[in-house]
């Protein structure tokens, strides 16, 4: 049975991966490996998502250790800092981790006998792609630095797939749907969380920028694709692939106003005099349909947005203020940085030595003796 190192698992796609792989491999080993940066980070969870795997390991991708992976068959990386606006608050933490420490570790998977190495890439690479649908051969134009270390990671991780090493780039379109380490820093999450609060859907443009999306769900089926892929045929050694599906592909306007269809009296207002957003995109998930038969998306929009809104309801989620909450990933790192838990390259910092105070109970002093 194989043994699969999932790195960045206790973010938000990361449960949904774990409970997949552990349903399509009841006997591999499964080993989660996270900073624990957005651990507490839970949503409606009855029990910790870490308990489909066989251990969970806590330490920094940018330091990890050559000895994990010995006897490891499969690495998915999913660690990095995650969108935008992290990336464009900590750049170049963002190349460090998303690019360098990433390549590293394939490098280091490879020297050590890994034999697949799947790699969460994006479709935001494509960046201003204007109304022309992307294939993988389309120009790449990353305008913020998250996408500039998938493209970084990319470029580095071709040289080093070979008929022993294979590689897999996912280009995944936007993430949605529910979690049980829920984020509300993407567009249809967002877009529910403020109908559900409050009533209203507040566009930061005019609604025109193209968006491809795909539920954390169908996420999941295209690593479990990836896993085990082919390596004859179409299998190439090195494949980086856009992920997702040609009916997800919407416009952002278009998605408020399926929110606002599913949630009666929500107000939908977009703000025309806005600066263009040049991050519109639509993307060519041909190839993905192609290769992939059998994890194709399973998701619509409509029942993804009534997942979300079921799953706030249910939280008893009212917070109108949601975009300054820990439910934004900015947040709690701004929130750790500012108690002191993480230092300004975003690691752990000692905890200071404590000295706590004797227990002098008459039940400790029995089971002392």
């Amino acid at each position: 049975m194989p043994r699969i190192l999932i790195t960045g698992n206790m973010g938000y796609v990361g449960p949904g991966v774990v409970r997949y792989l552990r349903q399509e491999y009841p006997q591999a080993e499964l080993i989660g490996y996270d900073t624990g940066f957005f651990a507490h980070c839970l949503t409606g969870a009855t029990r910790l998502p870490e308990l489909c795997l066989d251990r969970q390991l806590f330490g920094d991708i940018r330091e990890l250790p050559v000895a994990l992976l010995q006897g490891i068959d499969v690495v998915v990386n999913l660690a990095a800092i995650s969108n935008d606006p992290m990336g464009q608050t900590y750049e170049q933490i963002t190349l460090d981790v998303n690019y360098l420490a990433g390549v590293r570790l394939a490098r280091l998977a490879k020297e050590a006998g890994v034999e697949r190495f799947v790699f969460a890439s994006s479709c935001s690479m494509y960046g201003a792609g204007g109304d022309e649908a992307k294939s993988e051969n389309s120009p790449l134009n990353p305008l913020t630095a998250y996408a500039r270390s998938k493209v970084l990671s990319e470029q580095a991780l071709e040289p080093l797939a070979d008929e022993q090493f294979q590689i897999t780039c996912l280009r995944f379109a936007t993430a949605c749907g529910w979690s049980h380490r829920l984020r509300l820093d993407l567009v249809v999450n967002d877009f529910v969380a403020g109908a559900v609060a409050s009533g209203e859907i507040s566009i930061l443009s005019d609604g025109t920028p193209w968006r491809p999306l795909i539920h954390v769900q169908d996420m999941a089926r295209a690593i479990g694709w990836a896993v085990q892929r082919p390596r004859c045929g179409c299998g190439a050694a090195f494949l980086a692939i856009n992920t997702g599906a040609e009916v997800w592909n919407y416009q952002v306007r278009d998605l408020a106003y399926a929110v606002a269809e599913a949630l009666p009296g929500t107000r939908v207002s977009l703000n025309a005099a806005a600066p263009p957003d040049k991050r519109s995109y639509r993307v060519d998930f041909s190839l993905y349909q192609q290769l992939a038969p059998e994890h194709q998306p399973q998701r619509t929009l409509p029942d993804t947005i009534a997942e979300l809104r079921d799953g706030l309801m249910s939280m008893n989620f009212r917070d109108g203020s949601f975009r300054t909450s820990q439910l934004m990933r900015l947040r709690v790192l701004t929130a750790l940085r500012e108690t002191g838990e993480l230092n300004a390259a975003l690691r752990w910092a000692l905890p200071a030595a404590t000295t706590l105070p004797p227990i002098e109970t008459p039940e400790y002093a029995a089971l002392a003796l």
